[in-house]
């Protein structure tokens, strides 16, 4: 089976081509994300719903960015121009967006608690981390040939999915913006964390283990049943943690707490 998918693969050389298709898509999906975000402006006085799409726009992306590795691998297709290519889309889709709605929100709603210029400063801050973390990650993978089940410092898409789950959760729940205005400090957390040497583990390679372990596949059931009647709820706590749980077995580590394993 695989030689004659390698046989139609030479065939059909634009098939090689789908991974990078799939990468520009994570990038639209970043961009109509910014477009929409600024839209809300003009909405006028209940923008919750633009905020909410454009994080889904966000999530969105997240498929594709699985999707155009997964394809590079089927279709051995794997190129340094695609790993660049794929460095420069999460930077806009999960760098540049998850700022900008940040920054937006925290304008639109005057609900911060330090004043609209640091939660400016603090979406900054995530946006130059997400910068930095996205070049680590190029230098580990093309020079430093670094390759492990584990991520160095929050992966970016993690980061940007925690910023979306809170919007949801901010839409559904939230009438009095309280989440608004934490999000500008947990933002620039997040930052933090993207370019601090706290080890994250890899969903998607832990997820390909899933079939080896039952109580992982037990675990996934009851995430995904808690998705289906609770979504926002499930997302939120579910993603955020993961954000947690990594800062904390980081400073476990850190202390050198006898014995501890934990990842």
């Amino acid at each position: 089976m695989k030689k004659q998918l390698n046989y139609y693969i030479k065939r059909k050389k634009w098939l090689k081509a789908i991974p990078n298709i799939l990468t520009v898509c994570n990038s639209l999906c970043g961009f109509a994300a910014i477009l929409l975000t600024l839209k809300a402006y003009k909405y006028g006085a209940n923008p919750e719903i633009i905020f909410v799409f454009a994080s889904c726009l966000i999530i969105g992306a997240m498929v594709f960015d699985a999707l155009d590795g997964f394809a590079a691998r089927m279709l051995n297709a794997a190129s340094l121009k695609g790993i660049q290519m794929d460095s420069l889309a999460d930077m806009v889709t999960f760098g540049v967006a998850p700022a900008v709605l940040v920054a937006v929100m925290a304008h639109i709603y005057s609900a911060t608690w330090f004043g609209y210029w640091i939660a400016w400063a603090l979406s900054a801050l995530y946006l130059a981390c997400s910068a930095h973390r996205l070049a680590k990650y190029n230098v580990q993978t093309l020079v430093e040939k670094k390759s492990s089940k584990n991520f160095s410092g929050l992966p970016s898409p993690g980061g940007a999915a925690a910023v979306c789950s809170l919007v949801f959760l901010f839409s559904k729940y939230d009438s009095s913006h309280e989440i608004v205005r934490f999000l500008p400090i947990y933002v620039g957390l997040l930052g933090v964390l993207m370019v601090s040497g706290i080890r994250y583990r890899h969903v998607g390679k832990w997820l390909v283990n899933t079939k080896r372990n039952k109580s992982r596949y037990i675990f996934i059931i009851a995430i995904f049943l808690c998705l289906v009647f609770y979504p926002a709820l499930t997302a939120a706590a579910v993603i955020n943690i993961y954000v947690i749980w990594g800062f904390v077995t980081g400073i476990f580590r850190y202390f050198n707490f006898p014995n501890f394993k934990a990842q």
